[in-house]
């Protein structure tokens, strides 16, 4: 056992040694411990504790907070893509084989500011699952989601503490597209969050999953053409693989999700139908599970509440006569 222990510190000091002395200065970047901890935390909360609490409570509504959440990581989103543009991907790089600048230069600390960003970025999202659960939409907390939400933001904890300036270079691609869909996705929540009178503008519901999809055909691409070099300089081959490896992955995982919500047809609103006496009065009742709202609630009042009085109430009315 104290053989087994001196090993696991060895090799846990030699996974510390590599870490870019630019990052020392960043919050939780001195240590995998507090982000590994808090993703812990987050797992045990969304997938046991969470749960136990709010099983005898009602759903919280939350609107107000989910609103300026959503529109708050919209403008997140838009600078982290600007300063990723302007670290290097408008300005200096080839788009192609991009190594990492390991200098102090402004441009290369703009790049370590960013990419540090991003990730931490990844650890505000983690609300996504507790908004989930503090509102009892027990159906969003999907196998995708969890591994998605968790998986993230430790590989890049990683990518980040190694890779000068984070992945920088050709590696901090699939940074910048997934920022440029989140602008797009938490553009769609902020609204779907506030009430049914922006439901009009949600129209493109659906091809938010197709967005996801086109996400990651691009990051997968790009990462391919390292494959296909004669030469290239980029100092961390492995984030290549893994990113390669993460956009193939995911884009097999959201795939399987577009076909189980649109194709068999698991996510669209449900329709009960139910003929009262008459055989031509019918209620719907439309159960919509949006991703970060209640026009579900919506839907169901207005589609339901006023056929059903014509339906059954009357049914009821006529008993009692």
């Amino acid at each position: 056992i104290q053989e087994l222990g001196s090993h696991a510190v060895d090799i846990y000091d030699y996974l510390l040694a590599g870490v870019d002395p630019r990052m020392k200065g960043y919050p939780l970047m001195q240590s995998p411990i507090p982000m590994t901890a808090i993703l812990l935390s987050y797992l045990f909360f969304v997938l046991y504790l969470g749960p136990r609490i709010m099983a005898n409570r009602k759903p919280f509504k939350l609107q107000e907070p989910m609103i300026v959440y959503n529109f708050s990581l919209v403008a997140l989103s838009i600078f982290i893509v600007y300063e990723f543009l302007m670290s290097g991907w408008v300005t200096t790089y080839t788009w192609r084989c991009d190594a990492v600048d390991t200098s102090d230069s402004p441009q290369a600390l703009r790049m370590v500011r960013v990419a540090w960003l991003f990730w931490f970025s990844k650890i505000i999202e983690l609300m996504d699952t507790i908004f989930f659960v503090l509102r009892k939409k027990h159906g969003q907390i999907t196998f995708l989601h969890i591994f998605h939400h968790s998986f993230m933001p430790w590989t890049w904890w990683w990518g980040v503490y190694y890779a000068p300036g984070g992945p920088g270079g050709m590696g901090s691609f699939h940074a910048m597209v997934n920022s440029t869909v989140h602008i797009i996705m938490y553009f769609y929540y902020g609204l779907s969050a506030a009430g049914p009178r922006f439901q009009k503008f949600l129209w493109w519901k659906k091809y938010m999953t197709a967005i996801q999809l086109v996400q990651f055909v691009l990051v997968s691409l790009h990462a391919t053409q390292y494959y296909f070099m004669d030469t290239c300089d980029y100092q961390f081959p492995t984030i290549i693989h893994l990113v390669w490896m993460y956009g193939t992955f995911f884009f097999v995982l959201f795939s399987n999700f577009w076909i189980q919500a649109y194709v068999k047809g698991k996510r669209l609103p449900k329709q009960e139908v139910k003929k009262c006496l008459n055989g031509t009065s019918v209620y719907t009742n439309g159960k919509h599970h949006e991703n970060k709202n209640s026009n579900g609630i919506h839907n169901g009042a207005v589609n339901g509440s006023t056929p059903h009085e014509n339906g059954s109430s009357r049914v009821n009315k006529m008993k009692k006569a």
